[in-house]
């Protein structure tokens, strides 16, 4: 859940572009069959490109069929996608499981810097693609095919790779409330089904190991309101990626702030308010900020709502925190740093800061983005908070790359990998693959009347996959 209130004019700006939903076409292009008893291939979409794989998902439904959130009932069918380097000739073919709705494909043996051609059908018709207003969800349209380049690797040898993820909310319930709006209808977890957050941050465990992580960041609301049971169900599940402080590396989120109240009483005194559960649980010994060295890469996590409040307003550091912060990149200013904290610097292109402030306070991000230009080392900046896919470069850190991750526990449910090499590093956002985490990925994508994947799934390819030059020589590998 996205906590906040908005203000009235917030309020306007939102209501017209949930009204607009209904003029948006979610099920299929004109001329598709319609009869109840045919299979209907639909959002599709291209997730992940790599220089020698890419990933596509899709769903299939049961056509003129409603399953109360606005989509079709799902119908069971096979995943076949047709591909190669000329549009006239597809022939490769990959499939994905057979007898589900929720469709997953990996393409792989791809070579670096092609393009390639293809068409995902099931039941022998095409997919269509998931609609974005400024964007592409499937590449780029080609006649009746989509295309897509894989880039060059990073320069020089793999090193190791980095988890990135973020918004578990072990404990929630209801997905996709926002701001406390009226009209905004939340999603629960089908009945006779495991809590979505415990799926997909199970999923996610399984997932980042299988493709080749050695280390996990969980930049913050590892729990829906910080109570002292869903904070160990958390602490459970990621502690089966490894160990605390070694293998995994965890910041507080708003949501995990310190709460007042008798469900929180058993936890110790919190810095600002109430008590601070998060801390017992992740941090018993000491600050909730820290600096930790993984390979010789320094990686420095930030409390970024270390201040009092609900947690609906800006994040913010502390006076202490923000001194220890600047003395820690001034000491060692050319050293490769990667930075990963719950709240954004800056959003751009975010409607959803209409519902309240959505990053940190905005005069301490501009103090630490200049402490970034200071601070030649610094390379990558993770954030969580928004729930969306966004790679941003701001002008005053022109060599910092901030990189927001999609919510691990809702669509587009997953994580990014950050994999390092000598010369340069590669991110890639993953949609996890577990049969239940596909299955409330899907559900999921309903919130906001159906808009969800406008503003989470990544506009550019840019937003889910990158690739950047880098001296990073100096590390070691895992």
């Amino acid at each position: 859940m996205i906590c906040c209130r908005p203000s009235r004019r917030a309020l306007l700006r939102w209501s017209a572009i949930v009204a607009g939903a209904s003029l948006l076409e979610t099920t299929a292009p004109p001329g598709a069959a319609r009869a109840a008893d045919a299979v209907l291939p639909v959002n599709l979409e291209l997730v992940t490109v790599t220089e020698t794989t890419a990933v596509l998902t899709w769903y299939t439904g049961i056509p003129g069929t409603d399953d109360g959130l606005g989509r079709m009932e799902p119908a069971p069918s096979d995943a076949e996608v047709l591909y190669g380097t000329d549009p006239a000739r597809l022939t490769s073919v990959a499939h994905g499981p057979a007898g589900t709705p929720y469709h997953y494909v990996e393409l792989t043996d791809l070579e670096p810097g092609r393009t390639y051609y293809y068409t995902a059908r099931s039941a022998g018709r095409p997919a269509a693609p998931t609609w974005l207003a400024f964007g592409s969800a499937a590449g780029r349209p080609e006649g009746d095919v989509f295309a897509f380049t894989t880039p060059q690797p990073p320069p020089g040898r793999h090193l190791f790779s980095i988890a990135l993820c973020n918004d578990l909310h072990l404990g929630e319930t209801v997905a996709g409330l926002v701001g406390r709006l009226p009209w905004i209808k939340g999603i629960e977890q089908v009945p006779g089904h495991p809590p979505y957050p415990e799926v997909m941050a199970e999923a996610l465990m399984a997932d980042a190991r299988s493709r080749g992580a050695a280390y996990l960041l969980a930049a913050g609301d590892v729990s829906s309101e910080a109570a002292p049971a869903d904070l160990r169900d958390a602490k459970g599940i990621l502690d089966t990626f490894g160990a605390l402080g070694t293998d995994y590396l965890v910041a507080r989120g708003n949501h995990d702030r310190a709460h007042a109240g008798e469900p929180y009483a058993s936890c110790g005194p919190g810095s600002w308010q109430g008590n601070d559960c998060f801390k017992d649980a992740f941090f018993p010994s000491g600050r909730t900020y820290f600096s930790q060295e993984l390979q010789g890469l320094r990686v420095i996590g930030l409390d970024t709502y270390d201040k009092p409040g609900d947690g609906g307003d800006s994040g913010g550091l502390s006076a202490d925190q923000s001194a220890w912060f600047e003395s820690e990149l001034a000491k060692d200013p050319d050293r490769p740093t990667i930075v990963f904290g719950h709240h954004p610097l800056f959003t751009e292109n975010d409607p959803l800061a209409i519902t309240g402030t959505h990053s940190l306070d905005a005069g301490q991000s501009l103090r630490i983005l200049t402490a970034y230009n200071r601070t030649p080392g610094v390379f990558l900046h993770h954030a969580g908070h928004t729930h969306r896919n966004q790679r941003s470069v701001f002008p005053l850190a022109p060599r910092v790359v901030q990189q927001e991750v999609g919510a691990v526990k809702e669509y587009p449910g997953g994580f990014t990998l950050l994999r390092v090499h000598t010369g340069g590093y590669a991110l890639n956002f993953y949609k996890t693959r577990g049969a239940e985490a596909r299955a409330w990925s899907e559900r999921s994508r309903q919130e906001l009347s159906g808009q969800w994947p406008q503003l989470s799934l990544g506009n550019r390819p840019a937003d889910r996959n990158s690739v950047m030059t880098r001296d990073l020589s100096g590390l070691a590998a895992r």
